[in-house]
Formats: structure tokens, C-alpha cells, sequence
């Protein structure tokens, strides 16, 4: 037994056991990609991500929850921080007009469009959209930036002035644009649309997408629906579904 004495002893690992460290390393990779995913959502209004989804009302972050504000004036400024459930407020709401593929111009409350002067400061008094009320939304690297007519990027004074005045865009050029449109939810499955919700949803769905309309009126199968939760449950639902239509003489692939 003496030779034993000179063994280092180790704690007992079993095989198939996680260690707590590459647990907890696992644990933070997935909070990590969980936050990624989560959408950037404010009382309603939601971060875009590419210039197709800038329409309608929009509001422009500045920074975290502070958002462009008009002024009765005509001037903008940097308005005050809003809680973490509090949206923009009426002044801070602007109306989109898209140019081309890649300008917009930006209408206030107040029914006067965005634009410059010629010192590069933001107004807001113009009745008309000519050259220096286009705006330019630039993308890179999940970043967003708006170019003005005088080919510099928006940003803030420290007396709260909005102005477009440096050639760069930095971390104090950068803006949200938030819109409270109704988002298409994107669902993460394969499953068609036309296959989501209960049976008969599902029948009236192929239907309107297969039939033809000679009559103007939506012929659907009155039969039993029992035999399309049968069918969906053997995994047999489009096959089901095509023999109910086959019945159906105003159906133009399945006469």
C-alpha cells in the first residue's frame, strides 16, 4: 500500500460530466446570442435595419432615448432622454418621402421639411422639397448615418443644436431610425403561411391561393374536416387537401 502514498491524488471526473466553468462559458455565449436577437423595440417603435423599412412616421435616435426635436421655430434640437418605455414624442415624429433608393426627405409637425442652411445647421422652413431638404441614409456595418445635401454627417452640438458639419461619420454621427409601422413578424420555422392556424383556416388559405374566380365568389369543400386533422396528424394534410379540392369544379388545378 506504500506505493500508493507517492500518487498525486485528483478529483474524481466522470466521463459525460460538464465541468462548471464550460458551463458557465456556455451560459454567457448563450445570453450573448440571445441579446443579439432580441429586437430593438421602444414603446412600439422599432429599430430599422435597411432603407426599405424607413416609411411612414419615423422618429431619429441621437443617442440612447433622446431623439431629434422641432422647435416651433424652425430650428431642431437634442431632446430630452425618455424612459426605457417611453416612445417619441409628437415633436419628435417626423413624416418619410422617399426620393430614390437611397434619399429621403423628412417632413415635421409643424408641415415644413428638414433641410440646411448654408452654415450647415438644420432647419425646418421650407413648404417645398428641393436640394438641400434630401437626405441621405448611409448603412455600414449594422451602423446607420444621414448624409445632408452638403455631403456631411447629422449630428448635435453641445448646445443641443442639430447640424451637419463633419465630412466623417463617428460614434456622435450615428442615429436610429425608428418607425412604429406594423412589423411583419418573421417566423423562424419553415412552415409555409398557408399551413399555420387550425385545419379549415389552412383549407380557406390553399383555396384562395389555388382557385379561380370566374364567379367572384371563394368555393371551399363543406364536407367533414375530421379527415384533414386526421390526415394532418398522419402527416398526409396536402394530400387531403388537394383530393377535397379535386371536388370543387372552380378550382383550375384540380379540374
Amino acid at each position: 500500500m506504500a506505493e500508493y502514498s507517492h500518487v498525486k491524488s485528483t478529483k474524481l471526473v466522470l466521463k459525460g460530466l460538464n465541468k462548471g466553468k464550460k458551463r458557465k462559458h456556455k451560459d454567457k455565449k448563450k445570453k450573448a446570442a440571445d441579446d443579439e436577437e432580441k429586437p430593438d423595440i421602444v414603446a412600439g417603435w422599432w429599430s430599422t435595419s435597411n432603407f426599405g423599412e424607413i416609411s411612414g412616421t419615423v422618429a431619429i435616435e441621437m443617442q440612447n432615448n433622446s431623439y431629434i426635436h422641432a422647435l416651433d421655430s424652425g430650428l431642431f434640437t437634442i431632446g430630452a432622454p425618455h424612459g426605457a418605455d417611453e416612445g417619441p414624442d409628437p415633436p419628435e415624429q417626423f413624416t418619410v418621402i422617399k426620393l430614390s433608393d437611397t434619399r429621403i426627405a423628412l417632413k415635421s409637425g409643424y408641415g415644413k421639411y428638414l433641410g440646411i442652411n448654408s452654415e450647415g445647421l438644420v432647419m425646418g422652413r421650407s413648404d417645398a422639397i428641393g436640394a438641400r431638404e434630401q437626405w441621405e441614409v448611409i448603412f455600414q456595418d449594422g451602423k446607420m448615418a444621414l448624409l445632408a445635401a452638403n455631403s456631411c454627417f447629422i449630428s448635435y452640438s453641445d448646445s443641443g443644436d442639430i447640424e451637419a458639419k463633419s465630412k466623417t461619420a463617428g460614434d456622435g454621427e450615428v442615429v436610429k431610425i425608428r418607425s412604429n409601422a406594423e412589423r411583419e413578424v418573421k417566423h423562424k420555422d419553415n412552415i409555409a403561411e398557408e399551413d399555420r392556424g387550425n385545419v379549415k383556416s389552412c383549407e380557406v388559405s390553399y383555396v384562395k391561393k389555388f382557385q379561380s374566380f370566374q364567379d367572384r365568389r371563394l368555393r371551399v369543400n363543406e364536407g367533414d374536416a375530421s379527415s384533414l386533422k386526421k390526415a394532418r396528424t398522419d402527416g398526409k394534410f396536402h394530400e387531403e387537401l388537394l383530393d377535397r379540392r379535386s371536388k370543387m369544379k372552380a378550382d383550375r388545378y384540380c379540374k
